[in-house]
């Protein structure tokens, strides 16, 4: 059920009328593998899927991030959930080692009492306890759904997100890639990069405790990722209220994931239980595809040609058009990835960009050697190395 839109500019101006009318379905595709489905979202049993179904298990996947609601839940993702319990274990111990370290979280208030963040626990995990680490990520099913949507030699990431009893809600928002952009700089983007960047990652979340809907599971708006603007509409006033008037949740079961197209809308919800502390490990799965034919040594680059771009800077010799330019060719104008324990999105969605420090540092016409100690301090902080 391929949908057709018609032209849309990234410059153009979002309307309610038309998300709303995307968000409808446009037919009802029957899944012979699934075990339901509610509002849109495809539930699978994982004890049925087999190598027998296996193929046509991911084509129906496909189909529900491509072309259905976006969303996917596979109960059962652990039959044997002590696998999960050890793992969390190993989150409790590094939350304790960490405490007070590299806050930050994206759409929700960095430092909250009530949440608990670990970032790359991916590697931290593997580092305090290779064999739990293999238990847990060797799960076929895992290597079901992400093939099913980005193919092979996919990358996994992983942060937790720990909500405690009074927990808050999340903003609404899309994810990773675009989803982390601010909104000035979405709209230079067109909107076939816009639809491009849904098909780069994939989200999920292992429920790591029961997740009854008074805790808060993740609220999410089926079939949101059809709305071409999506990622620039998001962030409006209107469209917030519009999400929190439709967005539905389900609950889970320990052991239990959800996965879904990152440009699905959607939220981690408030957390209104006394004493339930509910853990997710939020997967952020990425295409093979994402990296460059070359290896380019952007520092030394920008540090190499700093004194005749500063001549030229402030001499007024180039346009503004060129200064982009330039910066682009010469620096790195990409926040991620970066170590997030050390390079935290604190009162932003994105660390600070090795473009957006050179233009700083040409604007506010710092000496070469200044420049070259702040970028150094850069590097440092985004270097991917663990205290754990």
């Amino acid at each position: 059920m391929n949908r057709e839109y018609p032209h849309f500019s990234s410059k153009e101006t979002v309307r309610l009328e038309d998300f709303i009318d995307s968000c409808k379905p446009q037919s009802i595709n029957t899944y012979q593998h699934a075990k339901s489905t509610q509002q849109g979202i495809v539930i699978y049993d994982g004890g049925s899927i087999s190598l027998d179904n296996w193929q046509s298990v991911k084509e129906e996947m496909a189909d529900v991030f491509l072309n259905g609601s976006g969303i996917v839940v596979i109960q059962g993702f652990y039959g044997n959930t002590t696998v999960v319990d050890d793992m969390s274990n190993i989150f409790e111990s590094i939350l304790a080692a960490e405490k007070g370290y590299g806050e930050g979280d994206h759409f929700a208030q960095a430092g909250a009492m009530a949440n608990g963040r670990i970032w790359n626990v991916f590697q931290k995990s593997a580092s305090i306890s290779p064999a739990v680490f293999v238990e847990y990520y060797k799960n076929p099913l895992l290597k079901l759904v992400s093939e099913a949507w980005l193919g092979v030699n996919y990358q996994v990431t992983a942060q937790v997100n720990i909500v405690r009893p009074g927990g808050r809600a999340q903003q609404s928002h899309r994810d990773y890639h675009l989803g982390f952009q601010h909104p000035e700089a979405l709209r230079d983007y067109p909107v076939h990069a816009q639809k491009m960047s849904a098909m780069l990652t994939l989200q999920g979340a292992i429920a790591h405790s029961d997740m009854p809907l008074e805790s808060g599971p993740t609220k999410l708006l089926p079939f949101s990722q059809h709305y071409p603007l999506g990622y620039i509409s998001c962030r409006e006033e209107e469209f917030k209220q519009y999400f929190e008037s439709n967005y539905i949740q389900l609950p889970l079961k320990k052991g239990d994931a959800v996965f879904f197209n990152p440009a699905v809308i959607h939220a981690a919800g408030q957390n209104n239980t006394a004493d339930l502390h509910r853990t997710a490990n939020l997967l952020q799965i990425s295409s093979a595809f994402g990296k460059p034919m070359e290896t380019i040594d952007l520092a030394k680059i920008s540090q190499t040609v700093y004194a005749s771009l500063a001549h030229d800077w402030h001499d007024d010799v180039l346009t503004e058009i060129e200064k982009d330019a330039i910066l682009t060719a010469s620096s790195d104008g990409y926040s991620f990835p970066s170590n997030l324990d050390t390079d935290p999105p604190i009162d932003d969605l994105a660390p600070q960009t090795m473009k957006q420090l050179l233009r700083q540092s040409l604007d506010q016409r710092w000496e070469k050697a200044d420049y070259q100690a702040a970028l150094f301090a850069q590097i440092e902080r985004r270097k991917p190395e663990s205290k754990c």
